[in-house]
């Protein structure tokens, strides 16, 4: 059995979903890894992988999207070229984490592809939207990663193809402490930027992971470090809370290991805004827009905000199964998922 897992390179919760589950499944089969993403930093461990440009979001430095830097760096003939470089027919599966040339290159096919990804959940309308939507942002989470089998993941289980999220278990194993320091991640800002906000907080010690960082150093009450696992794992375990913006798995790890947790979404990412409107509903704090009251906002989290925990997490070997499964099934008339939902 052979299977091709396609890992979508922008931000690290694609890759740190994969590092639990490509391991079991290659126990099972023999697994050929794809990352794509021209703004990734991150790989896995003793994992021979092929890289391909794919497409990638661009971030301005205050933390938003930046709609016309990501179109420039768009190369449609280089991204075709990635998609009809892979033969789809040598595989038994495909799967896509959210990432594109591989599901794209499945897409007319006979060989099943999963599309294994919290962005699979929004094919269903039971995930929780922001108050406005948007048709266009939408339709790109619809067609972006296309895939005939959705599996995803959320912070409950809104409808019967959405699983719980995976806790990766560099997580799971943690021993928990409460110290007087907060771990920050927001990789759409620049951290000067940040470095200035959080300096007016004086009432604890910050701890602030960016990925533009390349040595440590330190500037009154704030600890600015380059983005690193075990850093960052050490960081969240002792700490009182959480800083993050909207990205799905850093938002579950802190809720799992029971962290105070404020989210800060990306602007113009409408993932985001999909997951600080659930995360509201949940009770968690979120700060749409960073202004003069930013200081007075954080410290009235710090003494008054909840700690919102998960209430399940997904079985990884019960999922690797459910993948197993899907492999041979290959069908006449290719059907996606998104259009029958």
């Amino acid at each position: 059995m052979k299977i091709l897992y396609g890992i979508q390179g922008t931000g690290h919760g694609h890759i740190s979903r994969a590092r639990e589950i490509v391991p079991l499944l290659a126990d099972r089969a023999e697994v050929d890894v794809l990352i794509s993403g021209y703004n990734c930093n991150m790989t896995l461990e003793d994992v021979q992988i092929t890289h391909k440009r794919g497409l990638s979001l661009t971030y301005d430095s205050k933390g938003s999207v930046s709609y016309l830097q990501t179109a420039l760096n768009i190369q449609p003939v280089r991204f075709l070229q990635d998609v009809t470089s892979i033969n789809p027919d040598k595989y038994d599966l495909v799967i896509s984490d959210y990432e594109p040339v591989t599901a794209w290159a499945a897409f007319n096919s006979k060989v099943p592809c999963v599309g294994l990804s919290h962005q699979a959940s929004f094919l269903s309308e039971k995930c929780p939207r922001p108050a406005k939507r948007s048709i266009f942002a939408e339709q790109i989470l619809r067609h972006f990663a296309p895939c005939n089998h959705p599996i995803g993941f959320h912070f409950r289980q809104y409808d019967s193809f959405i699983l719980p999220p995976i806790i990766r278990r560099g997580v799971r194993n943690l021993e928990t402490t409460s110290g007087n320091h907060v771990t920050v991640y927001l990789p759409a800002f620049d951290h000067e930027t940040l470095v200035s906000l959080f300096t007016q907080c004086e009432s604890v010690n910050w701890h602030l992971f960016s990925p533009l960082c390349s040595k440590a150093y330190s500037r009154n009450n704030v600890t600015v470090f380059p983005v690193g696992n075990e850093p960052f794992l050490k960081s969240m375990r002792t700490g009182y809370g959480v800083v993050t913006s909207a990205g799905f798995e850093t938002c579950a790890e802190a809720m799992y290991l029971g962290k105070k947790l404020l989210v800060i979404p990306i602007r113009n990412q409408y993932e985001q805004a999909c997951n600080a409107a659930a995360l509201e509903q949940l009770g968690i704090h979120v700060i749409n827009t960073i202004g003069p009251d930013f200081s007075s906002r954080i410290n009235t989290w710090l003494s008054d905000a909840p700690i919102v925990e998960l209430t399940d997490i997904a079985d990884t070997e019960e999922l690797t199964d459910k993948l197993i499964r899907f492999a041979g099934r290959r069908s006449s008339v290719r059907k996606r998922k998104a259009d029958i939902l």
